[in-house]
């Protein structure tokens, strides 16, 4: 059997990040640390981070007064946060900057007197976080399209982690149905969901399966099977190597990946199951190398500091 890993492939910067802030919140802070909505969309992740002592709760009525709260890496709609202001909590924002981006976004256009059209997916928490900044139509697909009724300017911003292809269909409809459209300078979908998606697309090239890994409630790891399945090819998501089927055992080549919020350990044991019961060849197939990273927020940045000096005066002796 012939196993061709895809690179680039899980934690992207924003999904790091957010991970980093609540590991360095818990060790500056000491347990407690309240995260509202998983911190990202991982089973894997949101358990091994409530084992060193995070606490996920959907609504701050859960958050006693006083404590710390984190905002996941989706993001918030302002009223969130002003709720824990009145509550006097002590919030930690680790929503991924290219999701504030488009945040920021949506309150500049509206303030420039455009109406507002996000592709995206209902009910997802980004989505509800960035439909907090402003009023706005939510499409997400072409028939949603022709249901519009705007006669002013109009302005398109997209969820960060949707289906290349599929945005792209959705952008060409929205420009058939309207003369002129803003756009953000920069696409809203985030370099790692592209990066991902143009992965698995070479990756299908060559495979006569693909598993991604990665949870259900993943939006972008469920993009990546779609991507794969559009391409042709037979692709499930995986949460972990419980989740692989006997009758794949007889593939020749299984191409594998991850979703930007799936650990690289899980990967490493979908390996070995597959190297437990076939001799293996494993090749790597990159597409594209990425070396982006996210500064933390200030709130921890400066404790890190101050810890840093503290700890340097104490190692100081003074005769």
């Amino acid at each position: 059997m012939k196993i061709i890993l895809a690179s680039p492939r899980g934690f992207c910067a924003g999904v790091s990040r957010a991970i980093d802030i609540v590991e360095k919140a818990l060790e500056f802070f000491g347990k407690p640390v309240y995260v509202r909505h998983e911190i990202v969309h991982n089973k894997h992740v949101v358990d091994d981070l409530k084992q060193k002592g995070a606490i996920f709760v959907e609504e701050l009525k859960d958050v006693p007064e006083n404590s710390i709260v984190i905002f996941s890496a989706h993001g918030v709609p302002p009223a969130v946060k002003e709720e824990a202001m009145k509550r006097n909590l002590r919030t930690i924002d680790a929503t991924c900057p290219l999701v504030a981006k488009v945040h920021w976004e949506a309150i500049k256009y509206t303030k420039e007197g455009y109406e507002l059209v996000l592709i995206g997916h209902k009910g997802h928490p980004e989505v509800e976080g960035t439909m907090g900044e402003a009023p706005m139509h939510l499409v997400e697909n072409v028939n949603d399209v022709e249901k519009l009724n705007i006669s002013g300017k109009i302005a398109v911003l997209t969820q960060t982690t949707l289906s290349v292809d599929e945005t792209k269909d959705i952008m060409e409809a929205l420009r058939r149905k309207f003369r002129t459209i803003a756009t953000p300078p920069r696409e809203d979908i985030c370099y790692a969901t592209t990066n991902r998606q143009n992965a698995v697309k070479e990756l299908a090239k060559k495979c006569e399966l693909v598993l991604v890994v990665g949870s259900q409630n993943s939006s972008n790891s469920k993009r990546l099977v779609e991507t794969a399945i559009k391409e042709g090819m037979k692709a499930h998501l995986i949460n972990d190597k419980n989740g692989i089927k006997e009758e794949w055992l007889n593939a020749k080549t299984i191409g594998i990946t991850s979703g930007a919020s799936a650990p690289e350990k899980l990967v490493q044991e979908v390996i070995e199951f597959f190297r437990e019961r076939n001799n293996i060849v494993i090749e790597q197939l990159e597409t594209v190398r990425e070396d982006i990273t996210f500064p933390l927020p200030r709130e921890l940045s400066v404790t890190a500091k101050c810890q840093k000096v503290a700890k340097n005066q104490n190692n100081t002796t003074t005769f």
